[in-house]
C-alpha cells in the first residue's frame, strides 16, 4: 500500500508530489532527501526508514522516483513499479529527463491517477492505459544516448531519405497530430555495453559484453512482429558447427511476451509489442571478445624535469575504415598535487585538461575514424614531484560511443509484421555499441 509518490531531481527540486491516503505530511520529501544527501558513497540503499515511515527509490534519467509507505509491502513491487512508472514516463513524455518531467506534469499527474487508487496498484499496463490518458505530451529535446545526428545511425549510408532522424524515437508514443503525430513506426534497438581490460603489454585480459534488443512501437495495433536474428547464432559454449563465421553468446534472457517456438529452429523471436518501449532479448557474452579491442593505447610515462612528468598518448582505432567512434573521453590518473598542465594535441577538434580535485587529465575526441591514429603530449607540473610518483599515473579509462556497430556480431536479419499494416508503416533498426568499462594498464 503505496502512501505518497513523488519525483525529485537531482538537487531536490520538487517536481511531482501525489498523496493518496493522507498519512504523512509534505515533509517526508524534505526528510527523504536529506537522507539520502547524508549517506556515503554513491548508491544510496534503495529502502530506508525513518521512524514509522519507509521510503522507496530508484534512479532513472537523473531523477529520484519514491515512494512511500506505512505498512509493509513487498519492496520488490513497489521497485517493478517505480521503474514501470518512470518507463511509462518515457513512453508518453517521449523523453526521460527533469525538462521532460516539468513540460508534462499534468500528463504524469493523469498516469498516477489511473495507475493508483488510494495507494493501491491497478495497472501499468500501456495497451489500458491509452484509453484513459487524455492529455498530449509536450515533446523537449535532451541529449540522449543515441542523438547521433551526424551519422546514418540506422545502418543506411544510401540516400538521406531512408534513414530516420536521430530523435526519431525519443517522441511520445501518443503524439499530437504534428509533423510526426501520425507516422507508424517502429524501431528496433541493438545496444551493447563493453567491459575490457587490457594489460601494459597490450594483451587483453577481460572482456564482457553485456547486449539487449529493445524495440518501441508507434503502431496503433499489430497482432504480431517477427524478428529474425542470424541463423547461425549459437547460444552456450558448446561447439560450433558449420563453416560460416558463426555468432556466439554464452546465456541469454528474453522477455515473457516472447514466443519462442521458431527461435531454437529458425532463429526467430515472435512477439505481441504493445505501444512504448520494451527489452525483448538480454544475452552475455563473457571473457571472450570475437574482434579486436576498438582502442589500442601506446603510452609513455617519463619524468622530464624536477617537478614535471611528460605523458605521451599515442591512440589507435582498430575499428573499420568506414566506421567512426564518438564521443571518445580519455582518463589518466595523475600523481597527486598536480597543479598545472600544457598540452599539444595531434588536432584542433581535440580538448585536454587536468582535474586537480580528481587528480586525472581528460583528454576528448569529438569523432575518431576507424584506421586512423592520434596522439598527445601532456606536459604536468607536480610539486615535490619523486620517482614513486610516477607510479600513480594510470591505469587509462576510456568512455566511447560506436554507432553501428556490434561487437558479437549480431544481426537482426529481418523485421517482419502481421497482419500488413495498413497505410505506410516504417521499421527501423539501429545498432550501437557503447563503453561500460574500458581500462587500459600503463
Amino acid at each position: 500500500m503505496i502512501s505518497q509518490i513523488f519525483i525529485l531531481s537531482s538537487k531536490g527540486d520538487h517536481l511531482i508530489y501525489k498523496d493518496f491516503r493522507g498519512e504523512a505530511s509534505k515533509d517526508s520529501i524534505n526528510v527523504f532527501y536529506e537522507m539520502v544527501t547524508a549517506l556515503s558513497g554513491d548508491q544510496p540503499p534503495v529502502v530506508m526508514k525513518h521512524k514509522d515511515h519507509q521510503f522507496i527509490h530508484v534512479r532513472q534519467g537523473g531523477l529520484y522516483w519514491v515512494a512511500s509507505t506505512k505498512t509493509n509491502p513487498s519492496p520488490f513491487t513497489i521497485i517493478e513499479f517505480l521503474n514501470r512508472l518512470a518507463a511509462l514516463t518515457k513512453d508518453y513524455c517521449g523523453s526521460l529527463s527533469e525538462k521532460s518531467v516539468r513540460m508534462n506534469f499534468a500528463l504524469i499527474y493523469e498516469l498516477l491517477d489511473e495507475m493508483v487508487d488510494f495507494g493501491y496498484i491497478q495497472t501499468t499496463s500501456t495497451d489500458i492505459l491509452k484509453n484513459f490518458i487524455q492529455t498530449e505530451a509536450v515533446s523537449s529535446k535532451p541529449f540522449s544516448l543515441f542523438d547521433l545526428s551526424n551519422v546514418g545511425l540506422f545502418g543506411a549510408e544510401t540516400q538521406q531519405s531512408k534513414v530516420a532522424p536521430s530523435v526519431a524515437a525519443s517522441r511520445p508514443i501518443m503524439s499530437s497530430r504534428g509533423e510526426q503525430g501520425g507516422k507508424n513506426e517502429i524501431f528496433v534497438d541493438v545496444i551493447e555495453r563493453l567491459s575490457v581490460v587490457i594489460g601494459s603489454n597490450g594483451v587483453l585480459m577481460k572482456a564482457d559484453i553485456q547486449g539487449e534488443i529493445r524495440i518501441k512501437c508507434f503502431l496503433p495495433t499489430c497482432s504480431e512482429m517477427r524478428i529474425g536474428l542470424n541463423e547461425e547464432l549459437n547460444i552456450g559454449k558448446s561447439q560450433l558447427k558449420g563453416y560460416s563465421s558463426a555468432v556466439r553468446v554464452d546465456e541469454c534472457r528474453f522477455h515473457q511476451a516472447v514466443k519462442l517456438d521458431e527461435f531454437d529452429t529458425f532463429r526467430i523471436l515472435k512477439v505481441c509489442p504493445s505501444q512504448g518501449e520494451q527489452t525483448v532479448m538480454q544475452y552475455q557474452l563473457c571473457d571472450e571478445l570475437p574482434c579486436a579491442p576498438p582502442f589500442q593505447l601506446f603510452p609513455s610515462v617519463e619524468k622530464d624535469y624536477v617537478n614535471r612528468v611528460l605523458i605521451f598518448l599515442k591512440l589507435r582505432c582498430d575499428l573499420p575504415p568506414k566506421s567512426t567512434a564518438l564521443n571518445v573521453s580519455i582518463t589518466v590518473p595523475v600523481p597527486k598535487g598536480s597543479v598545472s598542465m600544457s598540452q599539444e594535441l595531434s588536432s584542433p577538434d581535440q580538448t585536454a585538461e587536468l582535474q586537480p580535485k580528481n587528480k586525472a587529465l581528460l583528454w576528448e575526441i569529438p569523432r575518431f575514424p576507424g584506421g586512423a591514429q592520434l596522439s598527445a603530449l601532456f606536459k604536468v607540473d607536480v610539486p615535490g614531484l619523486s620517482s614513486a610518483s610516477l607510479l600513480e599515473v594510470g591505469p587509462v579509462s576510456m568512455s566511447f560511443e560506436l554507432p553501428k556497430q556490434t561487437c558479437t556480431g549480431l544481426q537482426i536479419r529481418f523485421l517482419r509484421l502481421s497482419p500488413t499494416q495498413t497505410g505506410l508503416s516504417q521499421r527501423w533498426v539501429r545498432y550501437v555499441t557503447h563503453s561500460d568499462s574500458y581500462t587500459i594498464r600503463i
